[in-house]
């Protein structure tokens, strides 16, 4: 099921469990973040997912307008009431991953809804080095997007430390908004669309065996 954000009793849930214990550790981190230099406002994660425990961390771009307060739920989740988290979450679903396993996440995690400069991508990267630092149990990181993929390079060079004694599959794939199929080769556009199908695959898999892919 997708889109639950749009149901009153499933959002007044997620508000209600915004500091579980599972999540207090990030949101706590994200009140910090708000505001800090300047940079804005910036979403929770959603107790629907893995938080702390989760052994998936998800990164795309930055916060989708859906995700603010008010308009929005105000959390990072594939329950989000926009095209992206339903594509994201139908593609969990197939591949066998459950909410629980993932923790989501942005490039540049605070809200702009647009494509994040060169600054604001070191930017995202100090903030992912301490997410994951809270984040003991994560064996796959899923980076969707070439903001998300040019992020993670950007941590491993300004902070190996978050990186260098964990045990990390990483795997890269398309973005899952419409606008990542926007290629005038429609054999293009089914290439990428499988690909992303079958990068969650591989990752359900890697979780269902509860080891790296060889």
């Amino acid at each position: 099921m997708a889109r639950r954000m749009r149901e009153e009793a499933f959002r007044v849930e997620q508000e209600q469990g915004r500091y579980a214990p599972h999540v207090r550790p990030i949101n706590e981190m994200v009140d910090v973040l708000r505001d800090q230099d300047g940079r804005g406002w910036m979403p929770h994660v959603a107790p629907w997912h893995g938080g702390t425990e989760a052994r998936v961390l998800s990164v795309l771009r930055d916060p989708g307008p859906r995700t603010q307060e008010g308009t929005g739920s105000g959390f990072l989740c594939v329950e989000n009431n926009d095209p992206t988290a339903e594509l994201q979450a139908q593609l969990f679903e197939r591949a066998g991953i459950a909410p629980r396993d993932v923790t989501p996440w942005n490039a540049y995690p605070w809200y702009i809804n647009r494509e994040p400069k060169t600054a604001e991508l070191q930017a995202g990267a100090e903030v992912l080095s301490r997410l994951l630092g809270l984040m003991p149990k994560v064996q796959i990181v899923l980076l969707q997007g070439g903001d998300a993929q040019r992020g993670w390079r950007r941590l491993v060079k300004a902070h190996p430390e978050a990186v260098r004694d964990r045990t990390l599959e990483v795997f890269s794939s398309y973005h899952p908004s419409p606008q990542a199929l926007f290629v005038p080769d429609p054999k293009e556009r089914a290439r990428r669309a499988q690909h992303r199908i079958d990068t969650c695959q591989k990752i359900g898999d890697a979780l269902r065996r509860g080891t790296k892919q060889p």
